[in-house]
């Protein structure tokens, strides 16, 4: 107990304790600008000055940070994450690993009752990684046995404090309603994919708060009264490319807007599943060393058996990728409301990595680097109500420190060089000792 006790009181201390980043290119994110040498003076865990160097006074005592030549923005979110159990192995590695790529929020999407005692601790910072949204266990085609059950596991949910409800492949339309109209009383959002049973349409109609992975929208694209069923769809409809109409891109497009839903497109678990980048070229990314070789071997055959299914075609593949791009763009100019998501740990998707190689497939898609950073900043905050996403007085420092400009080249916001956890800051060489803990031999 006493040991506890000393713990608490260290991290509170540290917490309190005053910070300032100075002299540093600030990338508030309220606006697609760049505010030149600023200090950024934080406080108990939140921004108390934003100024120019000659006009914030640094509070006595303070922690200095030098910011020189860098650049600082509000931190990322991972809004598709995968949590291990808080009593795994693998959980430290998985925080650390988000944590440092500058990922300072994550939505647990597979959930587990021990994260929500795992939210409160890395929300005290009593343990090191990112604050952390969690979903119950999912609601699927296994795991519901008809609407009453359906009901009946919302309310222990939501009883339970879990943040969204969520949704997974197999239930028919009966236990969606059911699960869509008690979360809906109650309050929980829930969140997912899009059940066969109700498709797009009926997901829309029922008030979810996100659909992920783009489920639903191939579909949802084949060609209406022509009686085409598109045949057999493969990983996320992939292979229904060769009949869609994509001229209903924009008009899927509106009504997502409408609906108010917004879209974690987790494009690139499709895009590295399918496209014709080499395994072998997969699996030597630096990123890879982060991963024992047995699961990256794993990752390499899930590949392999996806390449080899039936009715897979490269040059389908490309097309696929290519409609998916052109319906992020679409569902970005409708409304904004896309939200940052790779879906990590998965296939060839490293924690935190992963985040910034999704970044760049919204580029890829025609949004800005601007466009594309707010999905993993101000609309996360947005779309979560949280205090964070901009650079300003009163907000939460939730922040990370770049080597260069992120606005100017997305890629840029993975050269991190320090990242700031509900106000403790933890400089490069802090994150580096921290990683080199989790970096296979030979890696």
């Amino acid at each position: 107990m006493r040991l506890l006790i000393l713990v608490l009181l260290f991290t509170a201390s540290v917490a309190n304790a005053a910070t300032a980043i100075v002299n540093v290119h600030v990338v508030p994110m309220h606006s697609e600008t760049v505010l030149r040498n600023q200090t950024v003076v934080v406080e108990n865990g939140r921004i108390t000055a934003v100024g120019p160097v000659d006009g914030v006074r640094v509070p006595e005592g303070a922690e200095l940070v030098d910011g020189t030549d860098r650049y600082l923005m509000p931190g990322l979110a991972e809004m598709h994450a995968h949590v291990p159990d808080a009593e795994s192995a693998l959980l430290d590695r998985v925080l650390t690993l988000f944590a440092a790529n500058g990922i300072t929020t994550i939505r647990g999407m597979l959930g587990r009752p021990s994260h929500l005692a795992l939210r409160d601790e890395l929300m005290a910072g009593e343990r090191f990684g990112p604050r952390l949204i969690t979903s119950g266990p999912s609601l699927n085609g296994n795991s519901v046995n008809g609407a009453a059950d359906a009901r009946r596991q919302v309310e222990e949910q939501a009883a339970a404090g879990y943040d969204f409800v969520k949704i997974h492949p197999g239930l028919d339309a009966d236990e969606f309603n059911a699960i869509a109209n008690s979360a809906n009383e109650l309050g929980i959002p829930f969140a997912g994919h899009v059940p066969v049973a109700v498709g797009l349409d009926g997901a829309l109609a029922s008030g979810m708060a996100t659909i992920d992975h783009l489920d639903g929208y191939m579909a949802a694209m084949l060609p209406r009264h022509s009686g085409e069923t598109g045949g057999y769809g493969g990983f996320f409809d992939i292979n229904l490319a060769k009949a869609v109409d994509v001229g209903q891109i924009d008009e899927l497009a509106a009504a997502t807007a409408e609906a108010g839903t917004w879209i974690v497109p987790t494009e690139i678990l499709v895009e590295q599943r399918i496209d014709a980048t080499p395994i072998v070229d997969l699996k030597s990314r630096s990123d890879m060393r982060y991963m024992p070789k047995g699961t990256v071997d794993d990752w390499g055959r899930s590949k392999t058996e996806l390449i080899n299914e039936r009715d897979y075609d490269p040059a389908l593949a490309a097309k696929a990728i290519e409609i998916r791009r052109n319906l992020i763009r679409s569902l970005f100019e409708a409304n904004g409301r896309i939200l940052l998501g790779s879906d990590a740990p998965q296939v060839f998707n490293v924690p935190g990595f992963s985040a910034h190689l999704e970044l760049e497939t919204y580029v890829a898609a025609g949004l800005t680097p601007f466009e594309a950073l707010g999905t993993g900043t101000t609309a996360v905050a947005e779309f979560l109500g949280q205090n964070t996403g901009t650079i300003e007085p009163g907000k939460d420092a939730d922040l990370v420190l770049l080597d260069d400009n992120p606005l100017v080249d997305v890629r840029n916001a993975r050269r991190v060089h320090g990242v700031m956890l509900r106000g403790r800051w933890f400089s490069e060489s802090d994150l580096e000792e921290r990683l080199q803990r989790f970096r296979y031999e030979g890696g």
